[in-house]
């Protein structure tokens, strides 16, 4: 079992020969002391302008050497290192000091012991010497990842990790920036599926100048966990805005609804939570139709048709098709007698605001429906279309008539479809 070491160097004159030899040095512990039976090392220099380069250049022969011409960017470095290597477990390290290679050992042990897809060496420990900002934002990221994920993680940015090559593909695409080793936390626990585990490491000050920016590449994480957490569970975020929403709308309620229960009259004091409390809980609706739609998007586009959830079955239902009707029939109930009229009408405010609310109701659930009838039929469509009937039937039109633009299609839409990613491969 081959070990693959990536050592991206964006200008680490300082701290560059240190790193080669300890990761030189380490190769015999790391066969030693773990089931990998050969370590490679690969120095990614990404557009250095210092001596990074000069000073690893005597070590080739022992390292492979890779020279960006220009600075593509921390995780592209470390993906062209992989692109190019035939290991079956592939990692890296910061080639600034922090971490010791013959961790390196103690990450393949957990990985192969605990069969996991991806190993982290969490540098959030009593014995890490890492600066006070970054371990308060570290732990915001894996905390918020935790939360959305529902799988413990201590540290989502760990700069030293294992991963096997035959669960890379399933990790794609990844960023090319400094964003790289969060988006490949938050893709491996929020897709599901992808085994992750933590080993504690040491962790050292650093040898030159950092290249992070806390603000700017803080920010960057932030956008990598939340874009994958929309990507794969767009319906925690939104169910969380609902309930909040839905929250704001009976506190606003009660007292009014208390005032009445007491003096049996709506006042006039009482029209402006009225109409905050029906915007949010219209909103609040609204926020539980979006978590449904884009959640069953995400489940039909990743996985197919997907596991149907409660809140599919329910729409799947005819009796449901009569919620919206209701929810009309009660709100036209309440000002009724103003409808029949004509002319000036005496109904009370209070129930033009709830008979909107109601209304507002209705043409979201019904709103909501319709696309639920509409995905289940695009779900229908793209199940046939990924089953080997389908492809049975393109390759016998293809054998029988020889190319045909419908079949050609039909196989673009397959590759396309087949959740291969084209966009951003290893390197």
């Amino acid at each position: 079992m081959k070990l693959q070491i990536v050592i991206p160097a964006y200008n680490e004159q300082e701290g560059i020969e240190h790193t080669i030899r300890r990761s030189l040095e380490a190769r015999e512990f790391i066969v030693a002391n773990s089931p990998v039976t050969e370590v490679a090392v690969t120095v990614v220099s990404d557009g250095s302008t210092d001596r990074t380069v000069e000073l690893a250049r005597p070590f080739v022969g022992q390292i492979r050497l890779l020279v960006f011409d220009r600075n593509r960017g921390y995780g592209a470095a470390i993906q062209e290192g992989w692109n190019q290597s035939d290991a079956d477990l592939l990692g890296f390290l910061d080639a600034d000091g922090t971490c010791d290679p013959r961790f390196f050992s103690d990450l393949c042990r957990a990985l192969e012991a605990q069969k996991a897809d991806v190993v982290l060496g969490s540098r959030l420990n009593p014995e890490s010497r890492m600066p006070a900002v970054r371990r308060i934002g570290n732990r915001f990221f894996a905390a918020l990842l935790s939360g959305f994920s529902g799988v413990s993680v201590r540290d989502a940015a760990s700069g030293m990790r294992v991963v096997r090559r035959k669960s890379l593909p399933g990790l794609l695409p990844l960023p090319d920036g400094l964003n790289f080793t969060p988006a490949m936390t938050a893709r491996a626990l929020m897709r599901g599926g992808t085994k992750v585990v933590e080993v504690d490491m040491s962790y050292s000050e650093r040898r030159g100048v950092s290249k992070l920016s806390v603000a700017k590449d803080g920010v960057r994480f932030l956008k990598s966990i939340v874009d994958m957490i929309f990507l794969y569970q767009p319906w925690r975020p939104l169910f969380i805005s609902a309930v909040l929403l839905f929250a704001v709308a009976i506190g606003l309620m009660l007292t009014p609804v208390s005032s009445y229960i007491e003096k049996r009259s709506v006042e006039e004091w009482m029209i402006y939570r009225f109409i905050i409390s029906h915007l949010a809980g219209t909103g609040a609706l609204l926020m539980l139709s979006t978590a449904y739609v884009t959640n069953r998007i995400a489940q039909i586009a990743l996985r197919g048709k997907g596991r149907q959830g409660a809140m599919t079955r329910a729409l799947s239902k005819p009796v449901f098709a009569f919620i919206p009707l209701v929810l009309m029939g009660a709100g036209i109930a309440l000002v009724m007698p103003g409808v029949v009229k004509l002319g000036a009408t005496y109904e009370h405010w209070s129930r033009f605001i709830a008979m909107s609310f109601f209304v507002s109701a209705a043409l979201v659930t019904l709103a909501t429906w319709a696309a639920h009838y509409v995905l289940e039929l695009l779900a229908a469509q793209l199940d046939y279309l990924r089953s080997d009937a389908a492809k049975s039937f393109g390759e016998a039109r293809s054998s029988t008539s020889g190319p045909s633009v419908v079949t050609s299609d039909m196989e673009t839409f397959l590759d396309d479809s087949s959740g291969t990613s084209h966009a951003h491969g290893p390197g």
